[in-house]
């Protein structure tokens, strides 16, 4: 491995990494050196991920239960991190979930609007969680003026959706967040940085769905993607190792779009 993207002995906390994307990222940290917590609300997948992946990659990789869309969760989170690691050298804050709703009813449409809960829950999950992580993590890595954070958007931030003004709203306030919390926290050597993914499925995401509703889903995502087909866990991990890495300290504020092209 070039010396630049080895993060051996590095400690890694993952929001929402019980499966999806949060799960193929902590895969390739911890193979590529990384000791990793992952969080989730339950232990529903969450344990067993921790077990397969310390299993494949010889890691420490700790399950943390925790709800980090209030800051009493984040710190509880963050105690079981730094009891077991004592420190956070990577903040990835990943917890996100869309919300298919319009906000006004539309007259050519049946279906329900978004209530005032759901629109909480889409805002807190998919922002708020990254607001209070990095609150929580910054004064640990102001001291010690070394960190990287990572914070998941989405190609809808750039282009909008149908159906998901909520989620694309949230997903954008993270590309605005990532600009503004790395501008601040430039001087202190600490970079700050989202990825914006396109489809990334897992079966897990789909756990309702029979086989000819997924390969329909598959077809769909291939029609709409300029690179026919949808991303894998792994394409993802990837770039989230080179931004966990020594190899992007010249990069902060930055979203890249690993998309397939979708927000071209």
């Amino acid at each position: 491995m070039l010396k630049e993207y080895d993060i051996t002995g590095k400690v890694v906390f993952i929001t929402g990494a019980g499966r999806g994307i949060g799960k193929g990222i902590a895969q390739v940290l911890a193979e590529a050196g990384a000791d990793v917590a992952i969080n989730a609300l339950t232990d529903k997948y969450v344990v067993d991920t921790a077990r397969d992946i310390a299993a494949a990659s010889g890691r420490r990789v700790l399950p943390v239960l925790a709800d980090v869309t209030n800051s009493e969760g984040v710190q509880q989170a963050l105690d079981q991190v730094f009891k077991a690691f004592g420190r956070i050298d990577v903040l990835v804050n990943n917890l996100g979930d869309a919300m298919r709703a319009p906000l006004v009813k539309l007259p050519d449409r049946k279906g329900q609007t978004a209530s005032d809960e759901q629109i909480k829950k889409v805002i807190d999950i998919n922002m708020t969680a990254a607001i209070l992580c990095t609150r929580a993590v910054g004064p640990h890595m102001l001291e010690r003026r070394s960190g990287k954070i990572i914070n998941t958007s989405s190609y809808t931030a750039g282009r909008g959706g149908k159906d998901v003004v909520l989620y694309t709203l949230a997903k954008a306030a993270v590309v605005g967040f990532t600009r503004a919390q790395a501008l601040e926290w430039a001087p202190y050597n600490i970079q700050i940085n989202s990825i914006a993914p396109g489809f990334f499925p897992e079966p897990l995401n789909m756990l309702n769905a029979d086989e000819e509703t997924l390969k329909r889903m598959s077809a769909y995502i291939a029609k709409i993607t300029p690179l026919g087909r949808a991303g894998q866990l792994r394409e993802v991990g990837l770039l989230a190792l080179y931004l966990a890495s020594s190899a992007s300290d010249y990069m902060t504020g930055q979203t890249l779009y690993l998309d397939g092209g979708l927000s071209l």
